[in-house]
């Protein structure tokens, strides 16, 4: 049975790290978070022990490594800017570091990772969960196959977020990196995964609420349009829906909207089995929000973009 801690535990996203250890067999030891508001612990490893201060969360860790019960994996959910200190920590530790997206917000914290890795002989994964969604894998195999086609590819996101979220460490560009960066980070891997390395890119919005722009891809043109306001969901989403996610290529609708809830669970029986994604294949899409974060606008009209529509289908 495979060890793990968990560094985040009361986040959002912490859940389900905690349903995909508990689905591949494994043992959540230890979980770190400065809010105690974790009583979903209790719905998958109610013997835990729990920390709210780093301190006594690194002497734990190191305990066990010294006393022949070592961490295998130390899972990372914390706020964006703070996961590479983090995956240096779990290195440090003696395990390999499953870090959320982004793995880190600037290209060159990339290569400190590297190092640290090849120092200790740990590795770094990361979740990159739509690079295993079935859809994706067989859009992948189609597009390999038409070599000489140049695909037309719109892309729409938009995940309706409250006023807490610019609050929030996820509202500060410096810890989240911004929309592009927290809610589009996977879907820029996904395009590059898909169609290839980046040629080129135009940032045509930023605001706190929306980003949007174009990409040329080695094997695709790409506009897209991320948003966390309510209003820009489409009036025939289905009653109740938050979330919005469109992908057209060549006019043609791509479905993925379903399939994502086991995701990360596959995505940990890869790292166990060894097949994880690490630091080269997150590197692309690191490199791309990077970018938009220091673009100047090139076009901009107000606060709406024509992928926002609300008939969109």
């Amino acid at each position: 049975m495979k060890t793990f801690a968990l560094i985040g535990a009361a986040g959002y996203i912490a859940p389900r790290h905690m349903r995909a250890i508990k689905e591949i067999g494994g043992d959540l030891a230890v979980a770190l978070d400065p809010k105690d508001s974790v009583g979903i612990l209790d719905s998958y490893f109610p013997d835990a022990r729990f920390f709210v201060e780093f301190e006594r969360f690194d002497r734990h860790i190191d305990k066990a490594r010294r006393t022949d019960t070592p961490i295998d994996y130390v899972s990372i959910c914390s706020p964006n800017y703070l996961h590479d200190a983090h995956v240096r920590f779990a290195l440090r530790s003696g395990a390999d570091a499953i870090c959320e997206k982004p793995l880190v917000l600037n290209p060159w914290n990339l290569d400190g990772l590297a190092e640290a890795s090849r120092q200790t002989n740990h590795k770094v994964n990361t979740i990159m969960q739509l690079r295993l969604h079935p859809t994706i894998i067989a859009l992948r195999e189609r597009v390999a196959a038409e070599k000489d086609h140049i695909y037309d590819v719109d892309l729409t996101y938009i995940t309706s977020r409250g006023g807490w979220y610019h609050v929030s460490w996820k509202g500060d560009e410096s810890k989240s990196g911004g929309v592009a960066t927290n809610i589009g980070v996977h879907f820029f891997d996904m395009l590059t995964y898909v169609f290839g390395p980046v040629h080129s890119s135009t940032l045509h919005m930023k605001s706190r609420q929306r980003s949007a722009g174009y990409l040329e891809l080695t094997r695709a043109r790409v506009r897209w349009f991320l948003s966390i306001a309510r209003e820009d969901l489409p009036q025939n989403r289905r009653e109740g829906q938050t979330t919005w996610r469109s992908v057209r290529i060549d006019g043609n609708e791509i479905e993925f909207s379903d399939g994502f809830t086991d995701l990360h669970t596959h995505s940990y029986s890869e790292i166990v089995a060894g097949r994880g994604f690490g630091i080269d294949d997150v590197r692309p899409s690191v490199e791309i929000v990077a970018a938009l974060r220091k673009a100047s606008i090139e076009w901009q009209r107000g606060e709406r973009h024509p992928l926002a529509r609300k008939d969109s289908a």
